[in-house]
């Protein structure tokens, strides 16, 4: 295919397991991802949940000792739970070992304390635009944050990421911060210059990642970055978030055009039936999410329960946007999500119950995009 493929990973926790051989089945993915000719391996940063990757860095860091070649990297750190001094430092840190591999990707979870307590007031639904299908790539309406069944547990986890009476910084102020650490050019309100050690002149590569068109999506084209835009997470948003960023790019020294990758959920079988089988319990996970629980515990499609109705109608966006079948089929449907967004890049995250059928969802998808052959050429 013509654009590079790259894996983004949760470390999840299938009923029946431990965090523990999370992370191993983690690191063991990462090695094939590398050997399969996968760019880049990114993990996630979640808490409080049945996922094992609550801390990037450190995952980032077992991932990097225990792979060559392959680029590692955050997708996304939560910036706002850390000072920029510490976030810099523990990349340089791991840069010092490994360096020029390293993605340093940011989000701004942090920062959603207070929609998502405006979220849970009762407010007046907002209007829907129709589905789209665009060469078999689905756009549904948007998901509101209003349909969070219950936001206590999430507010009160973000809360408890933080030290007492602390707030996190602007997003664009610490955005410009880590640049300015990394590049050797900061310096305090009253103009004391401080440089990070290690960090400084790290060969770390900096990404933002959204799921909108606003703060991050025009931060990173402002600052000439390149950008993630979350269609895995909200497809209903993915082409606003797309557009948003192409509008306010402004070239830079590294990236004189944008340069975009855009996610996707995939579980891909040699048969479709089987593929359809082990995604069937994607919609129970998602629906745990939304249900203000957290990601659950991921089930075995053996002997999970039907989805209710209910439930259905809560996930239909996320169910009906995951591309699920065969090697040929699924590699389409993501040449399609491609040529929709003009994405440069493609990272993909599959979630199974059973981690030797993630290794070859990914392993086989890998063989259909002619990743191997792309890396010896």
């Amino acid at each position: 295919m013509t654009v590079p493929l790259s894996v983004l990973d949760l470390s999840p926790i299938s009923t029946g397991s431990t965090a523990r051989q999370a992370i191993r089945n983690t690191i063991d993915l990462a090695r094939h991802a590398e050997a399969w000719g996968y760019r880049r391996f990114w993990v996630a940063e979640h808490h409080f949940v049945a996922v094992a990757s609550s801390a990037p860095t450190e995952l980032i860091a077992l991932i990097a000792g225990a792979t060559e070649t392959i680029r590692v990297g955050s997708a996304a750190v939560q910036a706002g739970y850390r000072t920029s001094a510490s976030v810099v430092e523990s990349f340089g840190t791991i840069d010092a070992l490994y360096p020029g591999r390293l993605d340093l990707g940011l989000g701004r979870s942090a920062h959603r304390i207070e929609q998502l307590r405006s979220a849970a007031a009762p407010a007046a639904p907002a209007p829907q635009r129709p589905t789209e299908v665009h060469d078999g790539v689905i756009v549904p309406p948007p998901f509101a944050p209003t349909e969070i069944r219950d936001t206590t547990r999430l507010v009160a986890s973000l809360e408890a990421l933080r030290l007492p009476g602390a707030e996190p910084l602007d997003y664009t102020r610490q955005v410009e911060e880590i640049r300015a650490l990394l590049a050797g050019t900061y310096s305090t309100a009253d103009g004391v210059a401080l440089h990070a050690v290690p960090g400084e002149g790290a060969g770390v590569e900096l990404w933002l990642f959204g799921s909108s068109g606003g703060e991050s999506a025009r931060l990173a084209g402002s600052l000439g970055l390149p950008f993630v835009a979350n269609y895995h997470v909200s497809p209903g948003t993915v082409l606003e978030t797309v557009e948003a960023y192409r509008a306010a790019f402004r070239p830079s020294p590294r990236y004189p055009e944008p340069y975009l990758v855009v996610s996707a959920d995939v579980v891909v079988a040699a048969q479709e039936s089987t593929a359809r089988h082990l995604a069937s319990t994607y919609g129970h996970w998602v629906a745990s999410i939304r249900s203000g629980a957290g990601a659950a515990e991921y089930l075995d499609p053996d002997t999970a329960p039907p989805l209710t109705d209910d439930q259905l109608r809560l996930v239909d966006d996320r169910v009906n946007t995951q591309f699920v079948g065969t090697p040929g089929s699924v590699a389409a449907r993501l040449t399609a999500l491609r040529d929709l967004t003009g994405a440069d890049e493609l990272v993909v995250t599959s979630v199974t119950h059973r981690h030797e059928d993630r290794l070859t969802s990914h392993r086989l998808l890998a063989e259909e995009w002619g990743l191997s052959r792309a890396r010896a050429a």
